[in-house]
């Protein structure tokens, strides 16, 4: 009996590169930007590299919004004409309601076998799950196998951020205008982390170069002993500094894989530009 076709279905923030999406035949439903009234959808009617440049000198930030559940319907019924499965491995349901949409629209789609993962984090750290699933399909696991991967994947990847300015959290409302006028005055520059669904302050330091050793030395208690299996480090306009955290992280953990991407417009905003971050999980016997 022929394999079941499953097809992995992902969300925009996850920024997967395109090459790795190409390869392992990941599809991605954008996300949403609106800013100073024109709704984009992220990745698509805005790249990257021209949204940060645009951030940069913008006096209003963006805000966004999740795929409405008719997009998702419309996308699972074209996808449901040749796949026997469709897996969507999405955004924390607790920063995005992109769950909320999947949902509503695999509920009016009963005909079709699809399956909606809440993976609790984004970025790189929700791409990794997501390129891992993908493998999985790739080696002719079933269903069952790739979801309980999934959530094994959940509670094993780290992501955290090196955040270059407070500025985009104090506009974006994630801290204090007490916390922004220290911050800025001490030139501290924040870690921080996906804990429970959300991006949490994990730490700070007083300048960027303490900030990544100090970051590394954070990748390496979480590895509790174990070799990194994988890891992607992420950067928002800041490729130099990225490009040098990945030659640490070779020399320093000698991951089995080990890559690079990009920041979702979506979770960038937030952000802000100089961000570098670090998504991976470690080996388990």
């Amino acid at each position: 009996m022929q394999p079941k076709k499953i097809v992995i279905l992902t969300d925009s923030s996850a920024n997967i590169p395109e090459r790795i999406q190409n390869e392992l035949g990941i599809q991605v439903i954008p996300l949403w930007l609106i800013w100073d009234g024109k709704s984009m959808r992220d990745g698509i009617d805005i790249q990257p590299q021209a949204f940060y440049q645009r951030l940069k000198n913008s006096k209003t930030l963006p805000t966004s919004s999740q795929p409405s559940a008719q997009e998702f319907k419309h996308l699972f019924q074209k996808i449901g004409k040749d796949a026997d499965a469709i897996l969507a491995v999405l955004v924390s349901s607790k920063i995005s309601g992109t769950i909320a949409s999947a949902t509503a629209a695999a509920t009016e789609l009963p005909e079709l076998n699809i399956r909606i993962v809440d993976t609790l984090t984004c970025a790189m750290g929700l791409g990794l799950i997501v390129m891992e699933a993908a493998r999985a399909v790739a080696d002719k696991k079933s269903m069952d196998e790739v979801v309980a991967l999934t959530g094994k994947m959940k509670q094993d990847v780290y992501t955290l951020f090196v955040v270059d300015t407070l500025d985009y959290l104090f506009k974006g409302g994630r801290i204090s205008g007490g916390k922004h006028l220290l911050g800025t005055a001490l030139n501290i520059k924040p870690i921080l982390h996906f804990h429970d669904g959300q991006i949490k302050p994990l730490t700070q330091a007083r300048s960027k170069k303490k900030a990544l050793a100090q970051l590394l030395d954070i990748v390496e208690e979480r590895l509790g002993g174990n070799q990194m299996h994988e890891a992607m480090v992420m950067d928002v306009d800041a490729c130099e500094e990225a490009d040098q955290v990945v030659e640490l992280m070779r020399s320093r953990f000698n991951p089995l894989r080990l890559g690079r991407a990009g920041v979702s417009p979506v979770v960038g905003t937030h952000v802000g530009p100089g961000t570098v971050g670090i998504s991976f999980y470690p080996v388990h016997e």
